[in-house]
């Protein structure tokens, strides 16, 4: 059996050189193939160049480019050049188990599924980045998601990474390669309308790094809750009442702030009062949940990341669902001839 992994990245000098190296100790049959394929994004920080040399040293290392820069692009243009008969997703910020392809390869085989992953286990490295991943393991903080549960075996509606048989890509499509963000998630609903299984295996072990900065971090999710509304619009459904949840929460905010200036404008203080104060407690309400939420995490981080832990869950929210509210005010502007979406919300983020 010939296995393709295919890795898309963007200025990874920092990272690439390790990860190829972690790759090229995995434990794998000895009557596997195995083709390693990273598209790269036009890189311009010497990433190129450390692939150029690793790919001269290491034949079964191949680079793609892809002109697009972007996840999904680079994806499609992996999956076109892809031998294998299963081609398994990785990505150069993720840390994974020996076994993780061996897992894969075991899970797409024992589930019969067409696409196969393990739980989303985020890690960080610093101080704050410790305290973002400890938020990304909280069920209140990412909506009880079954993929960011270690323990959980079965069905889902998305997975981490991915790893399928290479036929699911002739009988469903590529990834759409419009979207900057969410075509993994594009993709399953896709693949899970025309009838095909998701399967989360716990066996599956890796763990990703997630941003350094709650600046990073409120980029990264405003971008997801910008991109959340084209696919949406694409499919005409929400893949989980989750993903609007936050643009709900933010959209009530801002529509109380905005009662609260107009009553104040027209000389209504009884108004702009009341509202004020339903607002403030509905804000206290939530914050003070953010506190129990943060709670159970508390025993595995410093007490400096334990007191940013509530603010970062709500940065979680907050940035998701101002994208989600700026995605639905682009999709009407660009339904009736606006421009396409600005940059904040194309740029890549890492």
């Amino acid at each position: 059996m010939k296995i393709s992994v295919i890795i898309p990245c963007r200025n990874e000098t920092r990272h690439i050189p390790e990860f190829l190296d972690s790759l090229l100790i995995q434990d794998l049959d000895p009557d596997w193939q195995l083709e390693i394929l990273v598209a790269d994004g036009l890189s311009d920080d010497g990433t190129r160049e450390a692939l150029r040399q690793y790919s001269e040293t290491t034949p079964i290392v191949r680079v793609i480019d892809n002109p697009g820069r972007i996840v999904s692009t680079g994806l499609n243009a992996a999956i076109c050049g892809a031998t294998g008969e299963v081609i398994i997703r990785m990505d150069a910020h993720t840390l994974y188990a020996r076994d993780y392809i061996r897992e894969c390869v075991r899970a797409l085989r024992d589930s019969s599924a067409d696409n196969v992953g393990g739980p989303w286990v985020a890690e960080g490295r610093s101080l704050v980045g410790k305290a973002i991943a400890a938020a990304f393991r909280s069920r209140f903080c990412t909506g009880g998601g079954k993929a960011h549960d270690p323990n959980y075996e079965g069905e889902v509606d998305t997975v981490y990474l991915g790893c399928w048989n290479r036929s699911v890509f002739d009988r469903v499509g590529l990834f759409d390669p419009e979207l900057v963000r969410n075509q993994d998630d594009e993709f399953n609903f896709r693949l899970r309308r025309s009838g095909g299984r998701i399967w989360q295996s716990p066996r599956i072990k890796s763990s990703y790094t997630p941003r350094a900065s709650i600046a990073a971090l409120f980029r990264q999710y405003i971008q997801y809750g910008f991109w959340k509304v084209a696919v949406i619009r694409k499919h005409g459904a929400l893949a989980s009442w989750r993903h609007a949840v936050p643009g709900l929460f933010v959209g009530a905010i801002l529509t109380s702030l905005a009662l609260i200036a107009v009553a104040a404008a027209l000389g209504l203080p009884a108004v702009a009062i009341a509202t004020g104060a339903t607002l403030a407690a509905g804000l206290s309400v939530y914050f003070l949940a953010c506190v129990v939420a943060a709670l159970p995490l508390a025993h595995s981080l410093d007490p400096l990341a334990v007191l940013i832990l509530p603010g970062v869950i709500a940065v979680y929210h907050v940035a998701y669902g101002l994208g989600f509210l700026c995605g639905i005010l682009t999709l009407a502007r660009r339904e009736s001839g606006a421009a396409a979406p600005a940059r904040f919300f194309t740029a890549l983020t890492r």
